[in-house]
């Protein structure tokens, strides 16, 4: 690809500025917010207020505005399915600056459901399944190669941190001296607390995307960047705006949450061994496994909706425009749906999750997400017997007010 050399990617100005330590001033240190998520949703299932300051992080996004914590399930399925009266351009306050306001993610209907259609089109499960050979399992063995032989391993360092980061660069066929650059303005948008280097960072992934899908619809290749730029549905092609809008949240959207969502996965079994050997025994237990941990600590425990009109939920009366937070942690351990909510417990029954949210905007990535997290669990139980926490380092803790992880899983394996 010598016609790529030409296109240039720009660092932050500031070269000691580290977009990956600001995670925990965004989105909360928290060890188990679940027992408050428990109280309000003993309170009332609409509180008064806002989730952010509640849990001790800054200011509410628009402290000008109402504000309602939503906790209730019945109440949760309402705001993301009731289009009308809830909408999705709450995000045009923080997603849509620096993703752009392009981003499907603040759009309702009809622009939503029209450009998301293009997106479903490449995104469905008969193609993402096909990138899970072509492209997830050489960076699962790249990774995994890396610390085989030695036997001991963090799994968050040296593998789900990387391994959906690493998918996404092949799947963008970026060249790999952008790699860095790329990934350090990609987590550089969401650092709303420095609210300029998120600016700043998506002026410049924006610059090096409208060059990249230039180059890629003069020289289409089969990467991703060339099938969004060229593939159409009733004639519709994504204009520019939108094109570059997904391709800049695409970092976040599909490699952030699914490095958290990989991460509580392997945290949980290691922490029910019993499960984990039964899965060893049985590979057909995975989805169950996954559906659990999405639910038991989803990587996004608060979605957010702005109130169209004034209306009434739960006997509280909502002002148009206020903002509600709607916490899917609440519906997805709720003990009305789920016996003992708080236990992870890959053998109970089934129901559908939160996680993905519900409704028009449900996430367009969660069968890549489904793969990826398949294809991590496969390699696990393929490479690494015996798997077991590191006896002489400190066990993992999920943390996290608004986005859930372990910061590290140290472990052993072999003999």
């Amino acid at each position: 690809m010598v016609a790529q050399a030409r296109i240039a990617i720009r660092d932050f100005d500031d070269p000691t500025y580290d977009p990956f330590a600001a995670d925990e001033v965004n989105f909360g240190d928290h060890l188990d917010p679940y027992p408050q998520i428990a109280r309000w949703r003993d309170q009332a299932p609409v509180i008064k207020g806002a989730y952010r300051p509640e849990m001790g992080l800054a200011a509410a996004l628009m402290p000008d505005r109402e504000n309602f914590i939503i906790v209730g399930t019945s109440e949760i399925n309402t705001v993301l399915t009731d289009t009308s009266r809830f909408s999705n351009a709450a995000y045009k306050f923080n997603l849509g600056v620096t993703f752009g306001q392009g981003s499907i993610s603040t759009m309702d209907n009809p622009d939503h459901g029209r450009w998301r259609k293009i997106f479903q089109k490449i995104f469905l499960p008969q193609y993402v399944s096909t990138w899970g050979e072509t492209i997830v399992d050489p960076v699962v063995r790249d990774l995994m190669g890396k610390f085989l032989e030695r036997g001991h391993a963090d799994l968050i360092e040296e593998f789900t941190l990387r391994y959906p980061f690493e998918v996404i660069y092949r799947q963008l066929d970026l060249p790999q001296s952008d790699v860095r650059t790329f990934q350090r303005l990609a987590i550089g948008q969401t650092d709303y607390v420095n609210y300029e280097k998120a600016i700043e960072a998506g002026v410049k992934l924006g610059a090096y995307f409208k060059d990249l899908v230039a180059e890629r619809r003069a020289r289409p290749g089969d990467d991703l960047v060339s099938l969004l730029a060229l593939t159409s549905v009733d004639g519709d092609y994504l204009p520019e705006e939108i094109l570059i809008s997904f391709l800049r949240q695409l970092m976040n959207a599909a490699g952030d949450t699914t490095y958290r969502g990989t991460s509580v996965l392997l945290t949980a079994l290691l922490e029910n061994p019993d499960q984990l050997e039964a899965l060893r025994a049985n590979r057909s237990l995975i989805p169950q496994a996954i559906e659990e941990a999405l639910r038991w600590d989803g990587p996004v425990a608060v979605q957010l909706r702005m109130a169209t009109c004034d209306t009434q939920l739960a006997g509280v009366d909502i002002p148009a425009g206020s903002l509600l937070d709607v916490v899917a942690g609440a519906a997805n351990r709720d003990p009305a749906l789920y016996p003992d909510p708080d236990r992870f417990n890959i053998f109970r029954d089934r129901k559908p999750h939160f996680s993905f949210s519900r409704g028009p905007h449900i996430c367009v990535g969660q069968h890549l997400a489904r793969v990826e997290m398949t294809r991590a669990l496969h390699a696990v139980l393929d490479h690494l017997p015996g798997l077991r926490p590191d006896p002489d380092k400190p066990r993992a803790e999920i943390r996290g007010s608004m986005m859930r992880v372990p910061h590290h899983l140290y472990v052993r394996f072999g003999d």
